[in-house]
């Protein structure tokens, strides 16, 4: 049985809407919306977020997605599913989680550079910076009983 520890929600709504109008933003940019839902799905993988990982594998189902990709998605460098650009998508997302070095970003990022604009590469890093806030939002409120 999940409780609640606090609802952010409730407890800063003003907050919780500007969080809000930077994700309608990041939807509005031109990345593509499966794209996002890898990078949103994969974050939540690493940062062990359940319930963003049940939403965003929901709504990367609901925009058509396939199956087999998101069942390799935690493999994704090791298969042949993802395109280039997904690929170096995911080396980014993977890096700003988890590393995070500059010699890593430096080398990451130049991969990046050759498959996204400048814009492109903003709203994806702002999603990354975003789904791990969500993550951590989330994690940090959620208590779980058994």
């Amino acid at each position: 049985m999940n409780e609640i520890r606090f609802d952010y929600r409730k407890e800063n709504p003003a907050a919780f809407e500007a969080l809000i109008q930077v994700e309608e933003a990041i939807a509005n940019s031109s990345l593509p919306a499966k794209l996002k839902h890898l990078i949103k799905l994969r974050v939540s993988q690493i940062n062990g977020c359940e319930f963003c990982i049940d939403m965003h594998l929901k709504e990367a189902r609901k925009d058509g997605e396939s199956q087999d990709r998101l069942d390799k998605l935690v493999v994704w460098s090791e298969v042949g599913l993802f395109s280039s650009s997904e690929k170096a998508a995911l080396e980014w997302a993977e890096a700003l989680t988890t590393r995070g070095s500059a010699s890593d970003l430096d080398s990451i990022y130049y991969k990046l550079a050759e498959q996204f604009d400048a814009n492109q590469i903003a709203n994806l890093s702002l999603a990354i910076a975003m789904i791990n806030q969500w993550n951590r939002l989330q994690i940090s409120c959620a208590h779980k009983r058994f």
